[in-house]
């Protein structure tokens, strides 16, 4: 073959190459799509494990208060169209703030592209995924969340029967300390949380006559009247008492709480008590033992600045029976200035809807809470993005309604005029707010 002949071969296969590649781009532009749909699918270790990381193993994991686990591909498999359908319908997990609303640290909705790879990822049939592709464990911690300095506990176990409804149940518990200390973490850990609705520690300052007849480490059933005299034994008349502290809080969801935020802590003075509330709710099955413990982490020195708990309270209401929209409000003015940590709305199986606004010494008003669909199940705190400074004067103002009609399915009597009351079957009205002020 001569040269010419050469030159001639190599042009028509130079040729056909092309061709082949314009028809192809041509075929892929026809049947567009064709590239995405023979894209591998999602898989549990390297698209859905990193986000169950980050959105849900701080409640699915062992000694918490999820049903089951799900730190491995053997834990989540069995439970994959469950998962898919919870997190479509926007119950799993739990988040309840409207988004046009404020911004926070603890948010835990997942975005549309989690919803989307999670629905994939069932779709396609669970699959595991290759083991390289696994993210490092996280290493959670059994038992405590934070490393305690004192832990305190009831003394004995509490036997919850397997039906009924219990009143609070309070233990006064003496600290022991001989000077004031500063408190930087605290963790409630209840021992039996099936069968725990929430539970409270709450410091007891000397010489307070709140609960005085109950004796030390003696579990201890007040009338509703004595029990609730911490600060607001008529809650629709009488202001809160701020020499009682909410120490520490637990609920379905609620994480141990920080207060070395901003150079900030908690005091406990000398010689006060930590009074143990704990509701218990029980399982209709068995009776459970239950030793439900609070731990504290401490520093030596005093902070700057004082972590408070503030609650927007109201009892001056009533809701009518059948009232699918009723309403109610409760506001709360800082005498001075503060910075806000977090909110938490609390009401009970009738709550429908909370939204928390701000007004301004100047006249300006601002929505930094809103949750339209209120779940009585998830007591969640929401801790804002950066602690927000108010002024002196600024007034909180919180609006809710309650669904007391037949077409509320966690309603136990739409016929009933339900009044504040401790228990689930009564209301509440509360945001209770984390606030840091100068020393």
């Amino acid at each position: 073959m001569n040269t010419d002949e050469r030159r001639w071969g190599r042009s028509v296969l130079s040729a056909l190459i092309c061709v082949s590649l314009r028809l192809g781009l041509l075929l892929l532009t026809f049947f567009g799509g064709s590239i995405e749909l023979a894209a591998a699918p999602p898989t549990f270790n390297k698209d859905v494990l990193p986000i169950f990381q980050k959105h849900c193993q701080v409640c699915h994991r062992t000694g918490e208060v999820a049903p089951m686990p799900l730190l491995t591909y053997q834990d989540a498999r069995p439970w994959a169209k469950a998962i898919k359908a919870q997190v479509a319908a926007r119950k799993m997990p739990p988040w309840f703030a409207d988004p046009a609303y404020g911004h926070f640290q603890n948010e835990s909705g997942l975005s549309e592209q989690e919803v989307r790879a999670i629905d994939s990822w069932v779709e396609a049939g669970a699959p595991e995924g290759e083991p390289k592709e696994k993210p490092a464990p996280i290493a959670w911690k059994d038992g405590w969340n934070i490393r305690p300095d004192a832990i305190f506990q009831m003394p004995d176990p509490y036997t919850v029967p397997a039906k009924g409804m219990l009143d609070y149940l309070y233990v006064v518990i003496p600290t022991g300390f001989t000077k004031d200390t500063w408190v930087t973490a605290a963790e409630i850990r209840p021992g039996a949380p099936s069968v725990v609705h929430h539970a409270l520690a709450i410091v007891r300052p000397p010489g307070s006559e709140w609960l005085k007849e109950a004796k030390p480490f003696v579990p201890y059933m007040p009338r509703l009247a004595d029990a609730d005299s911490a600060g607001r034994s008529d809650p629709q008349s009488k202001p809160v008492d701020m020499s009682y502290e909410l120490l520490a809080a637990y609920s379905p969801g609620m994480q141990a709480q920080r207060f070395d935020i901003d150079r900030s802590a908690k005091l406990i003075p000398a010689g006060s008590d930590i009074i143990l509330q704990v509701h218990y709710s029980p399982n209709g099955k068995t009776t459970v033992p239950d030793q439900t413990r609070v731990g504290i982490s401490l520093t030596e020195d005093a902070p700057p600045k004082r972590f408070y708990s503030a609650v927007a309270a109201s009892a001056n209401w009533t809701i009518a029976p059948g009232d699918a929209n009723a309403e109610g409000r409760a506001r709360l003015t800082f005498g001075e200035p503060v910075e806000l940590v977090y909110v938490q709305p609390h009401m009970h199986v009738r709550g429908k809807d909370m939204t928390v606004r701000l007004t301004y010494p100047d006249g300006r008003s601002e929505t930094i809470l809103s949750v339209p669909h209120y779940e009585f199940q998830w007591q969640i705190v929401y801790y804002l993005a950066k602690p927000l400074a108010l002024q002196q004067g600024t007034r909180v103002e919180v609006i809710a309604h309650w669904d007391n009609s037949a077409n509320n399915p966690n309603n136990p009597d739409p016929t009933a005029v339900v009044k504040y009351g401790f228990q689930s079957s009564e209301e509440m009205l509360n945001a209770n707010m984390g606030v840091i002020v100068e020393q």
